[in-house]
C-alpha cells in the first residue's frame, strides 16, 4: 500500500487506471468501511482509499474538533486490506481555490438531515466533486446508511461525472443493531443500549407503521422514553421516490435522526 499526501503523485501512480475503485472516508475506520472497501477489490483492479475529515460539512466546530481520529489505526487495517493506495490530502490539496459555493444539488437535500445541517449535502457533494476531479474513478463506493446522502451523491455524480458510477453498499450493523458508524465511538455503554432499544423497537414496528395501525407521535413517545435527548426527524418514505426519475416499486424505510447526549446518530430501518 503506498500513501499519498500530494495529488500529483497520486496522480502519476495512477497512471489513467481505467477500473479504479474509489472508497472516500474521514477516517475511523470501521466494518462498514470495510465492506465497501472489499466490494471494491472485488470489482475493481486498484482499490484507493482516502481519508480526509471534511470540515465544511460541519454544522458546528465542537463536532469537528471531537470528531474521532485514529489515522495509526487505520493505516493498520488498510495495509491487512491490500488496498492500492491511501490518499490523505491536506485542505489546500482539496480546496486550493476555496470551496464552490455555486454547487447544485437535488432539492431533497433541503429534507431531514439537509433540514437541520443546511449546507451539509452541499459541501459533501463538493468535496466528492473535486476528489473525482483528481481521482477519476470507475467507480466510487458509499454505505446505504446514509441513505440521503447515497441518493443525492448517486444524481449528483450521475449528472456531473459521466464516467463515474456510485455503489451503493449495505448497511453493516453492529450485534445489537446498531448500523455502523464513526460516531458510535462517542457513545457511552448506557447510550450503546438505549441505541440498540431505539432499533429494535422500529424494526419490530415497521409493518404496523407502514400500514398506518402505528403513529409517528407513538414511536417518537417511545424513543424518547428509551434515553433520547432530542429527535430531528422520523420519517416514513418510499426510497424509490427520494429523487427523480421514480422507480416503479415501493420500498419504504423509516428515516431517523436522533440525539443520545451530545452525539447525533442518523439510520434508515
Amino acid at each position: 500500500m503506498k500513501i499519498f499526501s500530494d495529488k500529483i503523485k497520486l496522480i502519476k501512480f495512477i497512471n489513467n487506471e481505467r477500473n479504479l475503485g474509489f472508497i472516500p472516508t474521514m477516517g475511523n475506520i470501521h466494518k462498514g468501511h470495510v465492506s465497501l472497501i472489499k466490494k471494491s477489490i472485488s470489482q475493481c483492479d486498484k482499490t484507493i482509499v482516502s481519508i480526509f475529515i471534511n470540515k465544511p460539512q460541519f454544522n458546528r466546530k465542537s463536532d469537528y474538533k471531537k470528531y474521532p481520529r485514529t489515522l495509526k489505526k487505520d493505516i493498520l487495517i488498510l495495509k491487512k486490506l491490500k488496498i492500492d493506495s491511501l490518499y490523505l490530502p491536506t485542505m489546500n490539496q482539496i480546496y486550493p481555490r476555496g470551496r464552490n459555493k455555486k454547487i447544485k444539488i437535488d432539492p431533497f437535500g433541503k429534507k431531514l438531515c439537509g433540514k437541520s445541517r443546511p449546507g451539509h449535502f452541499e459541501a459533501v457533494a463538493d468535496v466528492v466533486d473535486k476528489f473525482i476531479n483528481i481521482i477519476k474513478p470507475k467507480k466510487i463506493y458509499f454505505g446505504r446508511k446514509d441513505m440521503q446522502q447515497l441518493r443525492i451523491i448517486e444524481d449528483f455524480v450521475k449528472k456531473n461525472h459521466t464516467n463515474t458510477k456510485v455503489i451503493g453498499c449495505k448497511t453493516i450493523r453492529d450485534k445489537n443493531g446498531v448500523a455502523l458508524s464513526s460516531r458510535n465511538f462517542l457513545l457511552s455503554i448506557k447510550e450503546k443500549r438505549s441505541a440498540s432499544k431505539i432499533y429494535k423497537f422500529i424494526i419490530n414496528n415497521k409493518k404496523k407503521l407502514i400500514k398506518k395501525k402505528l403513529s409517528i407521535g407513538l414511536v417518537k413517545r417511545k424513543i424518547f422514553k428509551l434515553g433520547v435527548r432530542k429527535i430531528d426527524y422520523i420519517k416514513m418514505l418510499d426510497i424509490n421516490k427520494l429523487i427523480k426519475p421514480y422507480r416503479r416499486t415501493n420500498k419504504h424505510k423509516i428515516f431517523i435522526a436522533y440525539y443520545l447526549g451530545s452525539t447525533r446518530l442518523i439510520d434508515n430501518i
